[in-house]
């Protein structure tokens, strides 16, 4: 299987740095003809809010519709993950803080996760939004073996902790000109991507988006009745069956284990 990589970038906070290039062909001028040679238009904006390149995947081809993509976040050491229940508008409705976070996401919703014990940020609690934009094709019953890796680190959180936003667009790479080396935690190093570049666009070119991590310092209202707003209506999830995808990991080698 391709690679999961992740390209990140930094922006002022409040700004989303999304757009998605739509294919097709059409007959007669192309809009292009009348642009600048090697110039572009996305077909979707930088300001357009979080679940909309997912909702558009969901409108082409594939089994994407009602497919739960199995999602796995890390962090540094100590960081705690943790999701809110599915339709529970309790503030308290949480799972229990993880070090690992796993969960089969639906393709074109999008998830906010709660982030808890930042290293050198006693008590700050951060609610970065997940958004899977596409799903990954692992062998038969081993989807949850090979889910997509979002690995935090603790620059994202500094930068984060000193007022901008940090995202994130995780993509499988072109297996005909991916690096052929194994990926890890420590070989896994985001590439960096330039406030004035779109890291979806930019991720295109490498490979396959598969989702986009959004990181910010919004908190949830106080007010009840506005939380579902916050928490994009409580998509559901679905757990993984069976313990830890970490811990399976170590039997790959067993050509009878079946998920």
């Amino acid at each position: 299987m391709s690679q999961i990589t992740t390209l990140r970038t930094h922006l002022a906070a409040g700004l989303i740095a999304l757009a998605f290039l739509g294919e097709g062909s059409v007959s007669g001028s192309e809009p292009a003809d009348f642009l600048p040679r090697g110039s572009t238009r996305p077909l979707f904006k930088a300001s357009d809010p979080p679940g909309v390149v997912g909702q558009a995947r969901l409108m082409g081809r594939g089994p994407v519709v009602g497919y739960y993509q199995p999602v796995a976040i890390n962090g540094p050491e100590g960081v705690r993950f943790s999701l809110p229940h599915a339709g529970n508008p309790n503030p308290s409705g949480m799972t229990a803080p993880a070090e690992r976070l796993e969960a089969g996401f639906l393709i074109g919703a999008v998830y906010r996760f709660h982030v808890t014990h930042i290293p050198g940020a006693i008590g700050v609690e951060l609610f970065p939004t997940v958004e899977v934009i596409d799903r990954t094709y692992p062998p038969q019953h081993l989807a949850t073996r090979y889910p997509i890796e979002i690995q935090l680190d603790d620059e994202d959180f500094r930068t984060v902790l000193n007022g901008q936003m940090v995202t994130r667009v995780i993509y499988l790479e072109d297996p005909q000109t991916a690096v052929p080396e194994i990926q890890n935690r420590k070989t896994n190093v985001p590439l960096e991507v330039s406030e004035f570049q779109d890291p979806l666009a930019v991720a295109d070119e490498y490979g396959r988006p598969v989702a986009i991590v959004r990181i910010g310092s919004l908190i949830p209202p106080s007010q009840p009745a506005l939380l579902p707003e916050f928490y994009f209506g409580y998509p559901q999830w679905a757990p993984f069956p069976h313990t830890s995808a970490s811990q399976s990991a170590n039997h790959d080698n067993d050509p009878n284990e079946l998920e």
